[in-house]
């Protein structure tokens, strides 16, 4: 159990910075979740792999580093986390986004794709090779990641890379209810290209 609760703890400070820094409109909002997300993951990593992310936990147990019977608990924990967050930001803050951010579909769906395939395949790279183990980096490695990419292509989808955030995002009116599942279809798509990717070039010998 003490893995989920790990799951659940990251993810809600993932949430809670990404709806404060957005809600606040802080032009510099990708630099405070990506060091979220990296002090999360230092913090988390020896006990539950810190994945905080659906898609990650996806591309994980696709590569063989996560047993198949913690999947489904990893990502409900990750959702409660994320939800649980969203509620705490809401309250503190009194409210959520005027309105959300609608994003053109098919540019969302290619920008989500490419984004959490460069997050997994970070993840998988830095956190999951025997050439990395036991390494110093792999936190700041990943929280630079969603950094780079939150600046990169946040006005065009959001920046997600994450179906739990985007879940959160969605109950705090920050992302459109109605493009959820584009979130939980490519980013998922995305981390299962990574993984397959990573398995066909042999990225761990």
């Amino acid at each position: 159990m003490k893995k989920y609760i790990t799951e659940l703890i990251g993810t809600f400070f993932l949430v809670y910075a990404v709806g404060h820094n957005v809600i606040n409109g802080n032009p510099l909002a990708p630099i405070g979740i990506g060091l979220a997300l990296a002090v999360m993951i230092y913090a988390g990593g020896h006990l539950s792999g810190a994945h905080f992310n659906p898609a990650v936990t996806v591309a994980v147990w696709l590569r063989g580093k996560c047993d198949t019977k913690d999947v489904v608990p990893y990502i409900l924990f990750q959702v409660v986390g994320a939800v649980l967050a969203a509620l705490t930001v809401k309250w503190l803050q009194g409210h959520g986004m005027d309105k959300p951010a609608e994003f053109v579909l098919n540019k969302l769906i290619v920008a989500e794709i490419i984004g959490t395939f460069a997050l997994a395949w970070v993840v998988l790279n830095v956190a999951t090779t025997k050439a990395n183990a036991n390494n110093s980096f792999y936190g700041a490695a990943i929280g630079l990641t969603v950094t780079v990419g939150a600046f990169a292509v946040g006005g065009i989808s959001g920046a997600a890379f994450n179906p739990a955030v985007a879940t959160g995002a969605v109950a705090l009116n920050i992302l459109k209810g109605s493009q959820l599942w584009a979130y939980w279809v490519f980013c998922i798509a995305g981390a299962g290209i990574a993984a397959f990717t990573f398995k066909a070039i042999k990225a761990d010998e």
